[in-house]
């Protein structure tokens, strides 16, 4: 009989020679070589990874999230970490946390009002209406992209219980104004920090100023397991109702596989439910099955190794690009930094000015056409999305900033795959349109002699 860990030995060894097979560098040839806005960065340690977790044949969270969850939260310096299916979940076990009533006075119940920007990412919106509350949509300012701060207090009424907001394309809000704020109303606070991963504010990682904060391992985001994300906090009572969500709102917190944690199973009288329930089968929230694969979490695991490299190539490739095109804010409002900020940037987003000789969607036509993808930023100005037209809300001002997002703005990549050829690249066509201005931009448009574009 063979021996398995030799087995898994000879597995492993050919599994990094597919790798080199596979997925063999390529050269960049500009004009035809994609240039991706955001992807995958991962080599044979991924694969020998995920391929260890399949031979365990464990097929839901095990040992590899159990290793993520103590890794991450040690490199977050925050005392806990919750693994979930999505950042979209992560949000949605957060803010559902915060409506349970082991909470007391403090839960969040149907009506109550939670801040946030018009400009979004739907599912750091969605889950304050999903459990019935009222989001209150707040202007962001450019170029950082982030909330008006200087709109907090306006925004505020006696309905208001949390900040839910996320840290627009890696780059932090302005967290001594937002967790100021809280303080003086008692307010929880959500830091999304989906985009935002090894992104720092005064010196300190985002996600530790708030009550709870969401991350994301889609394969666009800092690091991935395909799909997955996680809550982190540094209180246990949360971290528990997090779970509780997560895993079908039991009572409960046995780990897969396990039983009797507690040392009550069979002792607890909860609800109306017969004295001695089995504890493992006490619910106590409306919850969901949210949990992922330790498939995905061994990805996970071999991806924490790279994670403050992927941050500072990030970092390095914003500074080039940004360097790069200095010399065209003429026709283009260039990103900036919150003050105090060290962002590990997710993209970067440039503003076509009103002035310039064409429009965006000719712009971003011609950049595709070239092989650069590009990006809106998430979902513009989301109250004017056909989603939310019946969903109850309030608004703060006019969202004449949001509007310009929704309008004027478009995302481009800085992700640890790109190159500076890839960098040169981009920054040459945006330099020859600013030079020349747009060819036509496909089949059934032509350009006028006064630049504009009509349909024939």
């Amino acid at each position: 009989m063979p021996d398995p860990a030799e087995l898994r030995a000879q597995i492993a060894a050919l599994v990094g020679q597919y790798h080199a097979a596979a997925f063999p560098s390529e050269p960049f040839v500009p004009g035809e070589t994609p240039i991706r806005y955001a992807g995958r960065v991962f080599d044979e340690h991924e694969l020998r990874a995920l391929t260890d977790a399949t031979l365990d044949f464990w097929l839901t969270t095990g040992r590899f999230a159990d290793e993520f969850e103590r890794r991450f939260a040690a490199w977050s310096g925050l005392r806990h970490c919750s693994l979930v299916n999505s950042g979209s979940s992560a949000n949605l076990a957060a803010l559902s946390a915060l409506t349970s009533h082991k909470l007391g006075s403090r839960r969040l119940v149907p009506g109550d009002e939670v801040i946030t920007t018009a400009t979004s990412f739907p599912t750091t919106v969605n889950p304050i209406v999903q459990n019935g509350l009222v989001p209150v949509f707040v202007d962001v300012q450019v170029p950082t992209y982030n909330l008006d701060v200087a709109q907090l207090e306006a925004a505020r009424s006696e309905r208001t219980r949390a900040v839910m907001v996320a840290h627009t394309l890696g780059n932090p809000f302005d967290l001594a104004a937002v967790t100021a704020f809280c303080a003086r109303h008692d307010l929880f606070l959500i830091e999304d920090c989906c985009d935002a991963v090894g992104s720092r504010y005064d010196g300190r990682l985002v996600g530790t100023f708030g009550d709870l904060a969401t991350v994301s391992f889609y394969p666009a985001h800092h690091i991935t397991m395909g799909e997955g994300g996680a809550v982190l906090t540094n209180q246990g009572k949360l971290r528990l109702l997090v779970e509780s969500f997560r895993d079908w709102g039991r009572d409960c917190w046995c780990a897969p596989g396990d039983e009797n944690t507690c040392g009550r199973r069979h002792d607890w009288q909860i609800g109306d439910l017969p004295a001695g329930y089995d504890h493992k089968y006490v619910y106590s929230h409306l919850g969901y099955n949210l949990k992922l694969t330790d498939m995905q979490a061994a990805v996970g695991v071999a991806q924490l190794d790279k994670l403050d490299a992927f941050g500072a190539a990030r970092r390095e490739n914003y500074r080039v690009l940004r360097e790069a095109l200095a010399d065209l804010q003429h026709l283009f409002v260039l990103p900036e930094a919150t003050a105090n900020a060290d962002p590990s940037w997710f993209g970067f987003p440039i503003a076509l000015r009103r002035d310039a000789p064409f429009g965006r969607r000719e712009l971003v036509a011609h950049l595709e056409e070239r092989r650069i993808a590009t990006r809106m930023l998430f979902a513009g100005n989301i109250t004017r999305q056909p989603a939310y037209r019946d969903v109850a809300h309030r608004v703060v001002g006019p969202l004449t900033n949001a509007d310009e997002v929704a309008e004027q703005v478009f995302v481009l990549g800085v992700y640890p795959g790109l190159g500076p050829e890839q960098l040169a690249y981009m920054a040459d066509v945006l330099h020859q349109v600013a030079a020349r201005g747009l060819e036509p931009v496909g089949r059934g448009v032509r350009r006028t002699e006064t630049g504009a574009v009509v349909s024939h």
